[in-house]
């Protein structure tokens, strides 16, 4: 934790400072303020607006309280602004996105004093070690961090404890923080759905590209699929999966190793589920989501016709969300494919159920109610 940067402030007229910490990149605040039980919601929120951390010395309970207030006046906020005309759901989206980390950013303004081995010096603050040693590794110092992020970590650490249950693998995947959760199982029913390409046999080797959690890799051995390589370049997610896959049993099946997209030889059969929005991620816990300028897509594009061997296939998942976002074309797309050297043999669609698709209070609710993810099967130009 040495190399952190450090984070000064002034309390009782003593000059201090420890390390900061922040996983989501944000950078140690300017002006650290002290603040207690004896603060109001108000008055936290108009200072955290106007730039001011605040590094708490009260009751932790009381913190946890307060940032929730703080988070209704952040919510409440947009509604009481005059209503601005919005002239497509692409300013929509940016609108959202700002919106979304301007409320970060304030409620990131909330901070925690951490000791050795993560311990919260604070009355009734819980044991949090556990996982903070998980998303932070170990702490030989004090560090500075906010609550927000440190509810993210609990969060994550429930979520790694507890899996989450993919029903085609009779068994829960442990997402590690920092790593995208198989949460929305529409895409993980393509793959178990779709027919396996007539070439594979017991001899076949299968790709997973940005193999995340694992989850898709273990899809496929359980499939029958005799060989597989995971790949990704994320040390989060290679510990992840070489977790799950061990947890499952199946590292006689499955590989899992560091690439920048392929691994090298041919496979029968190449899937990958690239982040499916073509955005800037606004912190480095969202690549999993957004792909700026489409890199990993079009790279996975790109590469895949050279390292297919004769009648294989590449699976891409893919959500047309970035589409109704007004962020990619059908046309762009399928221009990347052909230009690739690719054709489209096949593609399966299904209708997403998460929450957001039916919300209509939603700024992007038009989008997310038209949106499919669809597995497109692509083969190399014979």
């Amino acid at each position: 934790m040495s190399d952190y940067p450090v984070i000064h402030w002034n309390e009782d007229n003593v000059e201090k400072s420890a390390r900061w910490h922040s996983e989501t990149g944000t950078p140690p605040p300017k002006k650290v303020l002290i603040a207690d039980d004896t603060i109001t919601a108000d008055a936290a929120y108009r200072l955290a607006c106007e730039g001011n951390a605040l590094l708490w010395r009260g009751d932790f309970q009381n913190a946890r309280q307060l940032l929730q207030a703080m988070a209704r006046r952040a919510d409440e906020k947009p509604h009481k602004r005059k209503n601005k005309a919005v002239t497509s759901i692409t300013e929509a989206f940016h609108l959202y996105r700002l919106a979304q980390s301007q409320r970060a950013r304030i409620l990131g303004m909330l901070l925690l004093p951490f000791e050795v081995e993560h311990r919260i010096p604070l009355r009734r603050a819980p044991d949090v070690s556990a996982a903070c040693e998980e998303a932070y590794g170990s702490a030989r110092e004090p560090y500075i961090a906010s609550l927000r992020e440190l509810q993210g970590i609990i969060g994550a650490y429930e979520w790694r404890k507890n899996g989450i249950e993919i029903p085609a693998l009779n068994a829960r995947i442990h997402p590690h923080y920092g790593v995208f959760a198989p949460t929305r199982s529409e895409y993980i029913s393509l793959v178990i759905e779709a027919t396996l390409p007539t070439i594979i046999n017991a001899q076949s080797i299968a790709f997973d590209i940005g193999t995340g959690t694992g989850v898709l890799a273990a899809v496929l051995a359980r499939r029958g699929v005799q060989r597989v390589i995971a790949t990704d370049q994320d040390q989060r997610a290679l510990d992840c999966a070489k977790e799950n896959i061990s947890r499952l049993g199946i590292t006689a099946q499955v590989a899992v190793m560091q690439a920048d997209l392929f691994p090298e030889g041919l496979a029968s059969l190449i899937v990958c589920n690239p982040p499916w929005v073509p955005a800037r991620p606004s912190s480095p816990l969202e690549h999993a989501v957004f792909d700026p300028d489409s890199r990993m897509l079009l790279g996975f594009l790109k590469g895949l016709a050279s390292h297919l061997a004769p009648g294989g296939e590449g699976w891409l998942i893919l959500s047309d969300l970035a589409e109704h976002l007004g962020l990619r074309t059908r046309e762009e797309l399928l221009a990347a494919i052909d230009g690739a050297g690719l054709i489209v043999a096949n593609k399966s669609d299904v209708k997403p159920h998460h929450p957001r698709a039916s919300d209509s209070t939603n700024l992007l609710y038009a989008a997310r109610a038209a949106e499919l993810t669809s597995l497109w099967r692509l083969k190399a130009k014979s």
